[in-house]
């Protein structure tokens, strides 16, 4: 099971974060506190996976990847398989780049509810639904056109004199 995924910058700053399992906010702070300790203090040229179980239980494991200035972290227990949880992470920023044509830390910051919308097409309650790409990208097109159908009904001009009969 997936317990979480966080999107930070290289100076630990969240821009998205998402637990599976319940952490009140001051732990989620505390955890997003020490993974960033750890990501910083490690060196380049050693592996992507960490062990996590002093933070978040035994068989707790972190896949983590650098793309630009963002660190991208997925938090998984045993059950998954490393390598596949690295290939859903490049599936994820395959997708924002895809919607946001060569997704940045401010498109995620101005954007956040398309990017839980891309995430939530992948994981759901920790479980992985989706892993094709141009599937989450019609899904999404999909939750945007709704949207903007949305905010046309509501921006329809009001009727002047019905109120009156």
């Amino acid at each position: 099971m997936i317990k979480g995924v966080i999107l930070m910058n290289d100076k630990g700053k969240p821009r998205l974060v998402k637990f599976y399992d319940y952490h009140p906010a001051e732990k989620q702070q505390e955890l997003i506190r020490r993974l960033y300790g750890v990501l910083s203090s490690r060196a380049e040229n050693v592996s992507n996976f960490v062990k996590v179980d002093s933070l978040f239980g035994s068989d707790a494991r972190l896949v983590y990847k650098t793309y630009a200035t963002l660190h991208v972290l997925f938090i998984f227990d045993s059950s998954e398989n490393e390598l596949a949880m690295l290939d859903l992470m490049q599936v994820f920023v395959e997708t924002m780049d895809r919607c946001f044509s060569n997704v940045r830390e401010l498109d995620i910051v101005f954007n956040f509810n398309k990017v839980h919308a891309i995430l939530d097409e992948i994981i759901l309650g920790g479980q992985v639904l989706e892993t094709s790409s141009s599937e989450m990208v019609k899904a999404v097109e999909e939750i945007s056109k709704m949207e903007r159908a949305a905010n046309s009904i509501m921006a329809v001009p009001s009727i002047t004199g019905w109120q009156g009969r």
